[in-house]
């Protein structure tokens, strides 16, 4: 038996977002859902509607927030206490009700965990169940309960989102206000994920900023470009910033408008990038039944901004998105059936490959001074990722991290630097 896992992530498409959420629960079967985000077109009067839902559910809210303790977290409990209030001082239907006093209930276990109280609910979004939420295929139109009673409202999707709900029938969805006032549902999708496959070998993959990924296998994804279209934005913000507090009228006028449309952008090309090295090595390692060993690098941005460093230097390290990269290789990997491992990152860099000893980095060469192995350091930093991957993944694991033992000018055995 395993305990229940989770990993989320939301992947950008051409024509929306994609989340995808990967649950184990006991019984050792993975379920993969996917949340396609699809956008509303509805008329003027079904935008009057959806407007006053989102506005109800978020008062309801509010107000069960306020009324119940801040201790309780179970929405059965909840439901309890404010149930009939939520309905007849919002005029909320029964699902809608229900669904509110369950949110209350998840953003305080999430608010608890973090040790932060769960302070106001915005009208952005409402929860919906199979009850008062159905996708029709023949017409591509969702009907949601709202205010005034059942909507049927034309979906305004591309052939991505027709091609991952054709067939299906979802039983949830989300309504919700996006920052550019347009409204979407966000669709869940559940699948059965693959059993994972057999290994026989390990793919080392170190993370850094010149180089973004460089596996044991040594395949590289240059840093260059991403660091030229950072700093290009940056320099780009920086004086649409000045222009818009010091320039003349109609300058900082044309400034503020430009501002906003800058924003995502580097994101988006970050994102993108991600993507293409993430699935890159996913497919590798599925060629070759291997698992993928990656460093653990929690907490690296707050180690190294500890450190003394000139504000370019802080910013390209902040803006670094390791993290990102970690999330899709492993959704993308479950959803393949690979399996994807974290490791320790210490010495993995200063350590040699071949011989186990501590080397010599200068930049990006590494000498190692016991067997005489020279190279990429990042190469015998993914190399070493991959020996500790198979120490403890594949059979007979111990030996993969063992060296001779050296003898010393009087013939007697030395141990070995490590």
């Amino acid at each position: 038996m395993f305990p229940p896992r989770t990993f989320k992530c939301a992947e950008k498409t051409r024509l929306g977002y994609l989340k995808i959420a990967i649950t184990c629960n006991k019984i050792n079967v993975m379920e993969q859902v996917l949340t396609l985000v699809c956008k509303l077109n509805p008329t003027t009067q079904q935008v009057a509607q959806i407007e006053a839902t989102l506005k109800a559910v978020a008062d309801a809210c509010n107000y069960a927030n306020e009324q119940v303790k801040p201790q309780i977290t179970s929405k059965t409990t909840i439901q309890s206490l404010v149930y009939q209030d939520l309905r007849s001082l919002f005029g909320l239907s029964a699902n809608l009700a229900v669904r509110a006093c369950a949110r209350v209930g998840a953003n305080r276990k999430t608010a608890k965990q973090k040790n932060k109280p769960v302070k106001f609910f915005k009208p952005t979004s409402a929860d919906y169940d199979a009850r008062i939420f159905a996708f029709r295929e023949k017409d591509w139109t969702v009907s949601l309960t709202l205010m005034e009673g059942r909507e049927h409202i034309k979906l305004d999707v591309g052939n991505y989102q027709r091609g991952k709900l054709k067939g299906k029938k979802p039983t949830s969805a989300q309504l919700c206000k996006h920052r550019d006032g347009s409204y979407y549902i966000h669709i869940q999708i559940k699948n059965e994920a693959p059993q994972p496959l057999k290994p026989t070998n390990v793919i080392g993959v170190d993370f850094g900023r010149r180089d973004i990924a460089v596996t044991s296998d040594g395949d590289k994804w240059d840093g260059k470009q991403i660091t030229e279209v950072r700093d290009k934005y940056a320099k780009v913000r920086t004086s649409l910033q000045r222009k818009a507090t010091k320039g003349t009228r109609s300058t900082r006028r044309r400034a503020r408008q430009i501002l906003p449309r800058l924003s995502g952008r580097e994101r988006r090309f970050q994102q993108w990038l991600n993507h293409q090295i993430s699935y890159r090595i996913i497919q590798q390692a599925k060629s070759t039944n291997a698992i993928i060993a990656i460093e653990d690098l929690t907490g690296i941005r707050e180690r190294t901004n500890q450190q003394p460093r000139n504000k370019i230097e802080r910013r390209r390290s902040n803006s670094w998105s390791f993290y990102q990269l970690r999330y899709f290789l492993e959704y993308k990997s479950i959803k393949e059936g690979v399996e994807v491992i974290a490791v320790p990152p210490a010495y993995t860099s200063q350590t040699c490959h071949q011989c186990l000893h501590i080397g010599l980095r200068s930049d990006q060469r590494f000498n190692c001074g016991n067997c005489g192995w020279h190279g990429d350091a990042d190469l015998n930093g993914a190399k070493m990722i991959s020996l500790l991957g198979q120490s403890v993944s594949l059979p007979g694991g111990s030996g993969y991290l063992c060296c001779n033992l050296s003898t010393d000018s009087s013939g007697l055995l030395k141990a070995p630097s490590l």
